[in-house]
């Protein structure tokens, strides 16, 4: 078991399955020591857990907790492509999506559920640049959606 691994079970946490793409892509891609994901749904076992728009059928808080599920998604799609989560040296960039009510404001609060996720699991390497985008609508009606990218140890 890897050190990251090792700390995801220790957090009470498992890395999930992949989830398979939706349409034409492929859930990550390894370009020189970068790995990018795509992005990534709060699903559990094939399911959205919840759906809607945050700040009307979707509470701030739960939508937090899926934000967490789609960095954890993001993280085993990373896997998928280098094989060790412990090649991670850094993670670079994350960018949230947060399907809106039209007069939710919230979305950086919403997208810290990923980054914390990153931060508890990775440390100081989990430090990252963000943006958390409030948009219409979501694939299959989730509330959330998350895509990071990282950098690998040479």
């Amino acid at each position: 078991m890897s050190a990251v691994e090792a700390k995801l079970a220790e957090l009470g946490l498992t890395l999930p399955d992949v989830v398979p793409p939706l349409a034409a892509y492929q859930p990550a891609v390894q370009s020189g020591s970068y790995v990018y994901t795509s992005g990534q749904l709060p699903m559990v076992e094939g399911k959205l857990p919840v759906t809607g728009k945050v700040g009307a059928e979707v509470t701030p808080g739960e939508a937090k907790e899926l934000a967490r599920t789609c960095a954890l998604n993001a993280l085993a799609a990373v896997k998928s492509v280098t094989g060790d989560l412990d090649r991670i040296a850094r993670v670079v960039k994350v960018v949230g999506f947060v399907a809106s009510a039209a007069d939710f404001t919230g979305q950086p609060g919403v997208v810290n559920g990923a980054s914390e996720l990153l931060g508890e699991v990775l440390g100081d390497k989990g430090v990252h640049a963000r943006s958390a985008v409030g948009v219409a609508v979501l694939p299959l009606d989730a509330p959330v959606e998350v895509e990071i990218q990282v950098e690998l140890v040479p």
